[in-house]
């Protein structure tokens, strides 16, 4: 999930007048764009794990809004993919619902999603994972560690935004279950945090894009954003994360991690 100094750099504010690169061959620009996106994994590792809590608020086309408030718990594992879980508070309706991810590095994330109504564990298959989660803007496969082995990446330049300079990239997953065709990230040449990312459907046409607000660091190395705001030019209707008490190095484990404990989870 790409799931942060509170600076001035505005992410919706890039520039249109980008820097465009002296003769960049394929295979160079290829390379570079592995370099960045390996430079920002390496940027965030250590963290061992953190919990932290939403707000979502969920708005259509109208401008008519409705609200959650839910959990997450994070835990980095070492030679492979993160685990999470997200746990819904509020409204009734939804409390108790939880959802969990073994992120992997090679193969496909295992996901499961638990319903308190039927008291039973959903597996989430891949063919289902460019659905909608909880009926926000974010698909299930958004809210993963974008693992960078997953990826093609192709560097296509550099350009301000804001009070920073960024470096965008195209990537294009290699998983045959994604819902998207490619993706275009933006990273600051400072800390390689993330302030935007274009999501780009099957057709190739531009269908969503997520922008990253007030920064924070945390334990003088880990970035977080307060607040994720995903638009679906599609649908018109967007969802935003705002994300606040975030805890590093907590006592977190394995045991917290695992389908049977989504049942237990309050």
């Amino acid at each position: 999930m790409v799931i942060f100094t509170a600076g001035s750099v505005i992410p919706s504010e890039v520039s249109a007048h980008s820097v465009i690169p002296s003769e960049v061959s394929a295979q160079s620009a290829a390379e570079k764009g592995l370099q960045i996106a390996k430079k920002a994994r390496e940027a965030d590792r250590g963290f061992e794990n953190y919990t932290a809590e939403l707000g979502m608020t969920l708005r259509n086309r109208q401008g008519q809004e409705s609200r959650r408030a839910l959990r997450i718990k994070v835990l980095e594992v070492r030679g492979d993919g993160n685990k999470i879980v997200f746990v819904f508070d509020n409204p009734k309706d939804v409390k108790g619902t939880a959802f969990l991810i073994h992120g992997h590095i090679q193969k496909a994330d295992d996901q499961w999603l638990y319903l308190p109504a039927l008291k039973r564990v959903k597996r989430i298959s891949s063919s289902k994972r460019s659905g909608s989660f909880m009926a926000s803007e974010f698909a299930y496969e958004d809210l993963t560690t974008p693992e960078v082995e997953k990826y093609t990446y192709k560097y296509l330049r550099d350009e301000p935004c804001g009070n920073l300079t960024c470096t965008v990239i195209e990537m294009k997953p290699t998983e045959k279950g994604s819902g998207y065709s490619r993706q275009v990230a933006w990273h600051d040449t400072s800390e390689s945090r993330i302030w935007k990312m274009e999501y780009y459907d099957r057709k190739n046409t531009h269908l969503k894009t997520l922008t990253y607000r007030g920064y924070e660091q945390f334990l003088g190395k880990f970035w977080r954003a307060a607040d994720l705001k995903m638009v679906n030019h599609v649908t018109g209707k967007s969802t935003d994360l705002s994300w606040s008490s975030f805890k590093f190095k907590t006592q977190l484990s394995e045991r917290d991690f695992t389908q049977t404990g989504l049942r237990r989870i309050r």
